[in-house]
């Protein structure tokens, strides 16, 4: 009898939780850049291998809420941490524990379920830096299970997984077998669309974007896609439409060609509108919009 079961990785923004739901999965489900708080809302990825099949849950990074999106986001967190198999803690081995990692610990301490620690980005450090880390964690709170791992490269990945299946009961199938996501495509579009966006802004743009779906129609081979991105300040729309709107076009032709590797045998027509809303971050509908309604 095949196993099953759903699996949570958690952890600090810039952790590499989305870095490792692709790997895992083998195709890229979850947008992934170098700024924090990239995800914003659970993510699910799907590995069906013939031992079974695992539901991964990629969540945002966790951290203390300033605005109402925050507080959704970490309320997505919450309850990614309810109601799974396993959790796994994903950490940045390359950086050095503070305060942040003692409020996530404490965030986890009270959870029945079993744990992970994934020791993350193990290709940057030296391995002699490895122990002291892991005792650090392992007096703080107590784990099933301590894996170093590169979500990048992909070293001790198969070996997570096949700690995984061990952990887990037998039970049914609950996706198809060639299903690796459950995200609708309108949702990946706008993801994919917001990684462009934060990947040509860089530095200049803080977390006060978003991105909305107007419309999406299928004609054909054909999908149009009506976007509209919100920012906060008028000076932040400049930053994203460029001279003479240039950075636009770049971010909606570099979105175009991201869309139709990932849409494969569909053209893409894209628009996209960008619009001033102050405090969109406490804005209901707009929060609704993303997926982060109450």
């Amino acid at each position: 009898m095949p196993k099953s079961g759903f699996v949570s990785i958690v952890g600090r923004p810039n952790s590499g939780k989305s870095t490792l739901l692709n790997r895992l999965v083998g195709e890229k489900v979850s947008i992934v850049t170098e700024k924090p708080q990239t995800t914003r809302h659970v993510i699910r990825g799907i590995v069906t291998r013939p031992e079974g099949q695992i539901v991964f849950l990629d969540t945002p990074g966790i951290h203390k809420p300033i605005h109402r999106m925050n507080e959704r986001m970490m309320k997505s967190v919450r309850g990614a941490l309810a109601d799974v198999d396993l959790i796994l803690l994903l950490v940045d081995a390359s950086v050095a524990f503070g305060r942040g990692d003692e409020f996530t610990l404490e965030l986890l301490k009270p959870v029945a379920t079993k744990k992970f620690l994934l020791l993350n980005k193990i290709d940057r450090i030296q391995k002699k830096n490895l122990l002291p880390l892991i005792e650090k964690y392992t007096k703080i709170a107590a784990f099933d299970e301590v894996l170093p791992i590169s979500a990048l490269t992909g070293d001790n990945v198969e070996s997570l997984i096949s700690l995984i299946f061990k952990c887990l009961n037998e039970g049914p199938m609950f996706y198809p077998a060639d299903q690796i996501s459950d995200q609708q495509e309108r949702n990946i579009a706008a993801e994919i669309i917001r990684e462009k966006l934060i990947e040509a802004t860089k530095e200049e743009l803080p977390y006060s974007t978003a991105v909305v779906i107007d419309r999406f129609e299928e004609e054909d081979k054909l999908y149009k896609i009506y976007t509209s991105v919100f920012v906060e300040r008028d000076s932040q729309k400049g930053i994203i439409i460029g001279k003479s709107g240039q950075r636009l076009k770049e971010i909606g032709t570099r979105a175009r060609l991201e869309l139709e590797k990932f849409f494969t045998g569909r053209k893409i027509f894209l628009e996209l509108h960008v619009n001033v809303k102050k405090h969109w971050r406490d804005d209901e509908q707009i929060l609704k919009n993303l997926g982060l309604g109450e």
